[in-house]
């Protein structure tokens, strides 16, 4: 197919409340919302690494420029056959795997609409439904954060993510399983630890967590071995498995027992289905996480949602979820308890809404061949 236009976005979406972790909070979600068109078909995506580069060394404005200035300009008249066709293009830069996700994300879409496909039929996803789990960032206080798991409980949520930093993590788990001792639950420490906090990690394993999700420096691979050697509770990567390569050598090292598939921190859709691969072969678990993303991203996520080796909830959301209002015509739902359920339409549902779109638009440019 013939790239003809690609328009990128540089949006701000604000929160209901602000989202807190290890690395700080965010009241407003920044993202890079790009639609790539071939004659009268088009395709939506977006990556959302956050404002500043406090979960990745990406940010926000820095993925628009490259998008807009580098990126696009280097995929704009030419015939894309294979979303690996980009890969190879954009080979040449170095990292930027959100900036890449944006424009490889696009094509997929762009071809599952072309194709009168829905993505994860495209993509060999098989599940009708999903299942996915609640998380919840850092809170106040701890009454508060009870609330809000006994209402995602109530809900039928089977798992529930917890967002930790030092200070508040050991005693957070106590109370928490104090009054949940027989819910799933999983800890996201967003690399605000070091192997310094062994005992702490072994005090955590008395708790009985599904998992303990990125503990260490965002680009660790070999301390994580070290850990998940030393510690019971298995150890998710996220942060620190941003390419094939490095999940390659998480495999290799015993670095983790999960990885998480965020699309945008692996460089898209390729990636991830290459990741999933491997870890299924390597008998490593996999589910998708999420940015906070509009319906647009989001919608993205579902659909990879649906593949093999997904054994465990994934951070999937409703929009009501985060935002009073989403992007798209269409909101994101729940199609029962604790379940989401892929398009039923080609590509996805999620378009965005045009004058949502240009209230939210900081910045914007369109690509195309000069006359």
């Amino acid at each position: 197919m013939r790239i003809d236009r690609i328009e990128v976005y540089y949006v701000k979406n604000p929160m209901i409340s602000p989202w807190r972790t290890a690395y700080g909070e965010d009241a407003d979600i920044y993202s890079i919302l790009v639609k790539m068109c071939s004659d009268e078909h088009s395709g939506w995506a977006e990556a959302s690494p956050l404002f500043a580069p406090t979960y990745s060394p990406e940010f926000a404005y820095g993925v628009y420029h490259l998008v807009c200035k580098m990126f696009a300009p280097l995929i704009i008249g030419k015939d894309i056959e294979s979303a690996q066709e980009i890969n190879n293009i954009l080979s040449v830069f170095k990292g930027n795997p959100f900036a890449k996700s944006a424009l490889e994300m696009a094509w997929w879409v762009l071809k599952a609409n072309m194709e009168k496909k829905p993505l994860h039929k495209l993509l060999g996803g098989s599940s009708d439904e999903v299942e996915v789990g609640a998380d919840f960032g850092i809170t106040d206080n701890i009454d508060e954060l009870l609330v809000k798991i006994q209402g995602a409980v109530s809900a039928g949520f089977k798992r529930v993510k917890l967002k930790v930093k030092p200070g508040k993590d050991i005693d957070v788990l106590r109370e928490v399983r104090k009054n949940f001792p027989n819910h799933t639950f999983h800890i996201d420490c967003n690399s605000g630890y070091t192997l310094d906090d062994l005992p702490l990690f072994k005090e955590i394993d008395k708790f009985g967590l599904a998992m303990i999700e990125q503990p260490l420096y965002h680009m660790d691979l070999i301390d994580h071995a070290k850990l998940q050697k030393a510690i019971e509770t298995p150890i998710c990567l996220d942060e620190s498995c941003n390419s094939i390569y490095a999940a390659q050598k998480a495999i290799e090292l015993g670095s983790c027992k999960y990885i998480n598939i965020k699309p945008g921190r692996v460089g898209g859709i390729s990636n991830s289905l290459e990741i999933i691969r491997m870890c299924e072969e390597a008998g490593i678990g996999n589910w998708i996480g999420g940015m906070l993303e509009t319906s647009i991203g989001a919608g993205i996520c579902i659909e990879l949602a649906t593949l093999n080796n997904m054994t465990y909830p994934s951070d999937l959301f409703s929009s009501d979820t985060y935002y009073k209002k989403d992007i798209s015509f269409e909101p994101i739902v729940y199609s029962s308890p604790g379940k989401m359920k892929p398009s039923q339409v080609p590509g996805t549902p999620y378009l965005p809404d045009p004058a949502i779109l240009k209230e939210r638009t900081i910045f914007s440019e369109v690509i195309e061949l000069s006359e």
